[in-house]
């Protein structure tokens, strides 16, 4: 049968599979802020591309300035961020 008594684990500082989860879990975060970026991008782009009389050039404006503003708002605004678990203000 099962052990159903709580753990009584306590992370460290030290603990190299505490330290590896976070790491592999900041690249998955980052890597789903670039994708979501770009899908934002190419959907805007696409869509002023072919269905409204923005044309070519409209569209390609707009994904521009919304790169832009997707990578300040959602992509460099978490880059600041501590990786270690354990830094104040985190």
């Amino acid at each position: 049968m099962a052990d159903l008594t709580p753990c009584r684990f306590s992370p460290s500082q030290s603990d190299p599979d505490l330290l590896s989860h976070e790491r592999t879990y900041h690249g998955f975060s980052i890597l789903i802020r670039w994708a979501i970026v770009g899908l934002a991008v190419a959907l805007t782009t696409l869509i002023l591309w072919f269905a409204t009389p923005a044309g070519f050039l409209g569209g390609a404006v707009v994904g521009v300035l919304l790169a832009v503003a997707g990578y300040y708002a959602v992509i460099r605004h978490e880059v600041r961020q501590p990786l270690d678990l354990w830094t104040e203000g985190r």
